[in-house]
């Protein structure tokens, strides 16, 4: 019999890839969220809509399950982050103390947490040059304030229930996850995807407004490989938290660059710098990942981006923001 499997935020961007996989492996999948996914049917053979904020609602969506991907965060870009600090802190702080300690009472064998490159200290990304943070390097603690702080404590209460309630906890540290069936606007999109809009909608020559002075540097991973990689790390037996994430470091400059030549457009850049910006520079050391799921991301960042802009093309199209076929692939 195939294990009972849930996949909490099943209907975000992560959390539905995460679902298509398990699938296709043959696993029985119950995805739980408060929406379902935007762009295509879940694959998942159970689905609810629950809000994880409140204890019933945990009870309910781990009753019969063996193992926990817990994907359901309150989260977005750096935007929403930067101004939504309570509201992040009090839902997900909720949702995962609730989902775990659920997991635990329904029996759950396994729970994995998706943590975030936000926890590490601010003191180690001052510099565009950003030497590659290891899992280690996040303490002595400095977190990002409100987002990173919640997914440091969550970190810590994972260990926890392993040491002292037997839990299998595994902790996934996400570097920058982008891809297709994301969202792309709103202000809860992440760069790639704000500028792969941005890139979409201007016309060739024209100008589009960059957060900060684009230097700021950027490893960013494809949402495939990341997937790969949490799927991996619960089938193992490392119990530490692990970077997920591409050790390629690129300027926000850069990857508007990158974007242009993709949309086969020559634009020109104006540079907003009382947007939010986040640290100087952040990358991802791979050490560790490699050793443990002797595995590492396959998809290059010009590969990942040429899919999500093109998916994010269709999606403008079809909303008549765009004329049909004003867009081509390099």
């Amino acid at each position: 019999m195939s294990k009972r499997i849930l996949v909490t935020g099943a209907g975000g961007f992560i959390g539905h890839h995460l679902v298509k996989h398990l699938t296709s492996q043959g696993y029985w999948v119950r995805g739980v969220d408060l929406k379902r996914p935007e762009y295509e049917p879940t694959t998942a053979h159970d689905f609810q809509l629950l809000d994880l904020r409140r204890w019933d609602n945990c009870l309910q969506a781990t009753a019969g399950i063996d193992e926990v991907y817990a994907l359901a965060a309150e989260m977005g870009g750096i935007g929403f982050i930067e101004s939504n600090k309570a509201v992040i802190v009090r839902d997900s702080t909720m949702i995962n103390m609730h989902t775990i300690e659920a997991a635990r009472v329904n029996g759950a064998s396994r729970f994995l947490f998706t943590s975030s490159a936000c926890v590490y200290p601010g003191y180690r990304q001052r510099d565009t040059n950003a030497t590659p943070l290891k899992e280690e390097d996040a303490y002595p603690a400095d977190a990002e304030d409100g987002y990173g702080w919640e997914k440091l404590y969550m970190e810590r209460t994972c260990r926890h229930y392993r040491e002292d309630f037997g839990l299998e906890t595994r902790v996934a540290r996400f570097h920058n996850i982008f891809g297709p069936l994301g969202t792309y606007d709103g202000g809860r999109e992440k760069s790639p995807a704000a500028i792969c809009r941005k890139l979409a909608l201007v016309e060739d020559g024209g100008t589009i407004e960059v957060w900060g002075d684009g230097l700021q540097t950027r490893s960013y991973c494809y949402v495939a490989d990341c997937v790969e990689a949490i799927f991996r790390l619960m089938n193992s037996d490392f119990p530490h938290p692990l970077n997920v994430g591409q050790d390629r470091l690129i300027s926000i400059n850069e990857l508007v660059d990158m974007v242009a030549k993709i949309a086969g457009k020559k634009v020109h850049r104006t540079h907003d710098l009382t947007a939010p910006q986040g640290v100087r520079g952040r990358n991802s050391d791979n050490s560790k990942l490699r050793e443990v799921l002797k595995w590492e991301p396959q998809v290059s960042l010009e590969e990942g981006i040429a899919r999500t802009y093109e998916f994010i093309c269709t999606q403008l199209e079809a909303a008549g923001r765009l004329p049909a076929r004003d867009f081509a692939r390099a």
